[in-house]
């Protein structure tokens, strides 16, 4: 069965927000009907906190967005499943439903607790990433643009022991964010595939928070997948070019170097959550950030392009979704 699977939607902190002000049926109101246009089958949500809340309130914000996305599919039975297994993605695609999986951007709410990571596997977290753009006790993160810091480091002892653990529960290790020191170190540690869930191609765009060519072959090897992301930094240089068509000459280059089956979709698309971002930090961005894909209902373009491309059928398929389902079948339990 094909599923289109976009790898990387901050969504849960919009809907526990909302929910928090009295809202209901966050989901089934405002998202549903663009994951429903654009033929999204299943959607990775990812857990973010803010850094305002850290570290005093971490897990409370982590566990309330989990709290959040069960109490919307008690809302929405007939619209909404959260997945835990590759069976659940496909149930949901079968009962027209929009799967839902989530994923720790970040293992600030764990704080150094090793043990509350079982914790969140038994709540239906599937994938890890070990950092956002910031230190934790996992790691260093890979920052938007150069900041003033000492010295950077990789992996720390919690950080192997966290991939260590994750593995073994049946956890996706995510390396997005991650900077390139504690890349090298997951590659060192980890024994099944891993994902850069929303990243894109350094060659094509300098931004740290994308790939080398160099750390694209290693994922491969891996059998790993990266995520094609949708916002204008990681797409180009330049705004004026930052649109679809680079957006998938990131693909074709992902392709030519290691082959269509390391290829998915992670668009992290932010527009929406702007709001939450005041004028004078946006001010602060060296650029306006934009999404290139203006919302979920626009995925299929994704899949035309790849047409006009000439990338046949079964190529489309996996890059939209299939591959990265592989990798869910193989580590997760």
């Amino acid at each position: 069965m094909t599923l289109v699977i976009d790898g990387h939607f901050d969504l849960l902190m919009d809907v526990a927000i909302q929910r928090q002000h009295g809202r209901r049926k966050v989901i089934e109101s405002l998202y549903l009907p663009q994951f429903r246009d654009g033929g999204v089958d299943s959607v990775v949500s990812a857990i973010f906190v803010d850094s305002a809340f850290l570290p005093e309130m971490g897990l409370r914000k982590a566990l309330q967005q989990i709290s959040a996305l069960y109490a919307e599919m008690d809302e929405s039975p007939d619209k909404i499943l959260v997945c835990k297994t590759t069976d659940d993605l496909i149930k949901a695609k079968q009962e027209g439903k929009v799967g839902f999986v989530l994923s720790l951007e970040g293992v600030e709410p764990l704080f150094n607790d090793l043990s509350m990571l079982r914790i969140f596997y038994e709540l239906g977290v599937r994938l890890i990433g070990l950092v956002w753009s910031r230190r934790n006790f996992a790691g260093d993160g890979s920052h938007f643009s150069p900041v003033r810091e000492g010295q950077k480091g990789g992996i720390t002892d919690f950080g192997i022991q966290l991939v260590e653990e994750a593995e073994a529960l049946g956890m996706v290790v995510d390396v997005s964010h991650l900077n390139d020191e504690g890349f090298w170190d997951v590659m060192k540690i980890a024994k099944k595939p891993v994902i850069a869930s929303h990243s894109n191609c350094r060659a094509l765009a300098a931004s740290m928070r994308n790939l080398s060519n160099e750390q694209i072959r290693a994922l491969a090897e891996r059998n790993g997948v990266i995520g094609m992301n949708a916002v204008n930094f990681f797409v180009s240089e330049k705004d004026e070019e930052a649109d679809l068509e680079h957006l998938l000459d990131h693909v074709d280059h992902i392709v030519k170097l290691v082959g269509l089956e390391h290829v998915s979709l992670g668009l992290d698309i932010t527009d929406e959550f702007l709001k939450y971002v005041s004028p004078e930090s946006l001010a602060a961005f060296p650029r306006k950030p934009f999404d290139v894909i203006k919302g979920h209902e626009q995925v299929p373009n994704i899949a035309i392009g790849l047409m006009k491309r000439g990338y046949k059928d079964d190529a489309i398929e996996r890059i939209m979704g299939n591959n990265l389902l592989r990798v869910f079948r193989e580590v997760w339990r």
